[in-house]
């Protein structure tokens, strides 16, 4: 079993910065990296304390792309548009970006948008993604490839 409050002291500075890189909002980040140790408080059972940063960069990823997601609005694809949403600065055009977010990771692995925010938000090298997300450097290669593809067919429909 886990010391929730031990990762919390030791950790916490990590998941608040991953949270405010990703959401852009102080607000949001401090809920969202609540949200992060109250699940883990509630999972503590079932979790082993193998890893522990990558754990709660995890939950916070994931926890961040679902309050991402459930603020939709609407954006225009445009050119390299994943790198584009990635460098989005003001509020307006990040909340613009999440409902092109949501049609583009709809259908994809969780794992997916992970790599996806490591690599265009947290601006990781191929290796550093394939290390958190414990996969190859060519399978991450290939998830971002064909991840590129479905958004350059929504490119064309829109």
């Amino acid at each position: 079993m886990i010391d929730v409050s031990d990762y919390y002291t030791k950790y916490g500075p990590m998941v608040l910065r991953r949270c405010r890189s990703m959401l852009r909002d102080e607000d949001m980040a401090l809920d969202a990296m609540q949200d992060v140790f109250v699940n883990l408080l509630q999972n503590q059972s079932r979790l082993k304390g193998t890893y522990p940063s990558g754990l709660l960069y995890r939950i916070a990823t994931n926890i961040c792309l679902n309050i991402i997601r459930a603020n939709k609005a609407v954006i225009r694809p445009g050119d390299d548009l994943l790198s584009n949403i990635a460098s989005l600065d003001d509020i307006e055009n990040r909340t613009a970006a999440r409902d092109i977010l949501d049609r583009i990771f709809r259908t994809e692995k969780v794992s997916t948008g992970e790599i996806a925010v490591m690599y265009y938000v947290d601006r990781m090298t191929l290796k550093e993604v394939a290390e958190a997300s414990g996969m190859s450097v060519y399978g991450v290669r290939k998830r971002l490839r064909d991840l590129k593809a479905r958004v350059r067919s929504l490119e064309e429909i829109a």
